[in-house]
This record gives C-alpha cells, structure tokens and sequence, in this order.
C-alpha cells in the first residue's frame, strides 16, 4: 500500500459539462506545478481546460500512471470515476463542483487548502466497499460494479413491478413495488434513504435492501451481512423492468431474469482532509441541526 508522502505524480478528471470546473483544473494544474509533482490529465480535461500535460483516454489509464487522482465533478463525477478506478489502488480526492457533493472531499472554494494538505500528506484514507451484480438481463450477461447501489425500478407503465428476493440462498420475500434498492453503506445516503432506508456508516459491514413504494406497508428495510449473496428474480408479466447501477449504466429485464448482488473484490480509496469526518458530512450536507425541545 502506498504511503502518504509518496505523491510524485497528478492525475486531473474533470466533468465536460461543468463550466466552472474550467478555473480549477487551470488551477490545480499550477498547484501541482509548484508543488514539483508531475501532473498528468484526462484527454477531455486537457482539452477542455486548454492544458498542455501528458494526457491518458479514460480514467483507469490515468489511474496506471498516477498516485494521485483529483476529480472536479459532483457525485455522478465521482461514481463514474469509482467504477472505473475500483481496485487500482489509487487515491482520489473530490472536489466539489456539483450540488450535494456527498462523496467529494472538500468544495471547489476550498481546492488551494485541500491541495496543500494533501500534497503535504496531511489527510486520511477511507477505504470504500463496491458491489457486484452478475446474471442476465434480457438473454445479456451482465458482470457490472456500483459504489452506491443497484435499483430494480419500473419503466413508463404505473403498474407494480413484481420480484422474489432471497438472501443466501433462503427465501427473504416477494415484492410488489416501483422497485428495489440494494446499496452498500457509501449508498445508504442516496436513493435508498429517500425510498425509506437507514442511514448506515461506511465503516459498517453491511448491505441494505430497500423497497420503493411497496404494496405492503409491513415491507421494510432489511440490512445484511456484506458478504451476503442477495438474488433478484424478475417475475413481472408484460412490463418494463430496468436494473441500474449506481444511476447511470442500465439494462432492461426479461420475465425470469435473475440478478445476484455481493461485495465486489475491488474497493477504492477516497481522500478525507483533516477535521472532517461522514458524521460531520451527514450534519452538513443533510442540513441535521437538531432540535431545542
């Protein structure tokens, strides 16, 4: 693994369709300048900032040669560039230039001082759990990674979609639902918690199962075990079913497709600066100021 004070080389990633992510790659090019790193940049970044620096097509070739990853992008940026920095051992540390900015390690504002620290080794690592889901969907096999969560949802059509879920092999229930939220604890914060779902810390060893909207009230959501395997069977007769990972790759599901999630072997490493902590996010970004009653 490597240490904290052997940052020598920069990578930049940016989201193309963020203006004001433009000042900060110029920026966080002159920083890591300064700072005698060598700096390193996605092709669209480049282009997009007017950069000259050794460029690489997609972010896992910019992992291979860089110790350091700084993506400029809110949290879809930084789920994009999750799944395809899983298992590289990389760090990455987010900027902000998004709306929640959830998984992102400081704000855009901020860029300068988080540089600092981090090129100074002046921050932590948290190592962050993915998930896996392999099966078929619509005679297609799928084998695809998500940081935040795999969503089983309806099409178009009103109708409740209909799916039998088990958990290690043991029948858990059937639901009848808009759909079904499996997500690891970084994705406890996201979809899962609007459909209902527990906060859970990424520290906790546990996937949540969570029913959108379902038909019966006693329906819950159910915690396991990390390593557990859960399987989705799609039973639903004559209506568009999706499954999604993390809210940006999706394939439609046949009647009888069966889908089974569990922890991935890869993981990835997020930079966490001095002082902050995701109890202290969850106050922030979620706006939690308690109560004088």
């Amino acid at each position: 693994m490597k240490s904290k004070d052997d940052i020598r080389r920069v990578g930049l990633v940016a989201n193309p369709d963020k203006p004001a992510a433009i000042p900060l790659l110029r920026r966080a090019a002159e920083i890591t300048a300064s700072a005698g790193l060598e700096l390193f940049i996605e092709t669209r970044a480049a282009a997009m900032a007017d950069i000259t620096a050794p460029c690489c097509k997609g972010v896992h070739e910019l992992a291979r040669q860089t110790d350091l990853i700084v993506v400029l992008g809110g949290d879809g940026t930084m789920l994009g560039a999750a799944r395809d920095l899983a298992g590289s051992g990389s760090r990455v540390l987010g900027i902000n230039v998004g709306g929640l900015g959830f998984l992102t390690a400081a704000p855009g504002a901020q860029l300068d001082e988080a540089l600092d620290l981090v090129f100074r080794g002046e921050y932590e690592i948290d190592i962050r759990d993915l998930i896996r889901a392999e099966g078929s969907a619509s005679g297609h096999r799928i084998n695809q990674l998500a940081l935040n969560d795999f969503v089983i949802s309806r099409g178009a059509d009103a109708r409740l979609i209909s799916l039998d879920v088990k958990v290690d092999g043991e029948a858990l229930t059937h639901y009848r639902a808009d759909g079904l939220v499996v997500c690891t604890p970084t994705g406890s914060t996201a979809y899962s918690l609007a459909a209902g779902g527990a906060v859970v810390s990424p520290n906790a060893q546990a996937l949540t199962i969570t029913p959108v909207c379902p038909h019966t009230l006693s329906n819950r959501s159910v915690i396991v075990n990390i390593d557990s395997i859960i399987e989705v069977t799609n039973i639903s007769e004559r209506l568009e079913v999706f499954l999604s990972a993390d809210g940006q790759v999706q394939w439609p599901l046949s009647a009888g497709d069966v889908v089974r999630m569990r922890r991935a072997d890869e993981r990835i490493r997020l930079v966490r600066l001095p002082g902050s902590s995701f109890f202290d996010t969850l106050r922030k970004k979620l706006n939690w100021s308690g109560s004088s009653i």
